[in-house]
């Protein structure tokens, strides 16, 4: 199993974010994570994939 799960923290320094915007868009639904316990998680892939889409949509 080699799936890499981030933090919000982890995935906001990944994004360049800051944490608030983070939070903000997967609490929308706009970045895809899961909640843990009440907090958020990420999988690196989903979140590589989730850049490569954003990129398509502005090409």
């Amino acid at each position: 199993m080699n799936d890499q799960i981030l933090t919000l923290k982890e995935v906001a320094t990944y994004l360049k974010l800051a944490e608030k915007t983070a939070y903000r868009l997967a609490s929308e639904g706009r970045l895809p994570g899961f909640k843990v316990g009440g907090s958020w998680r990420f999988k690196l892939e989903d979140i590589q994939a989730w850049i490569e889409e954003q990129k398509a949509k502005v090409c």
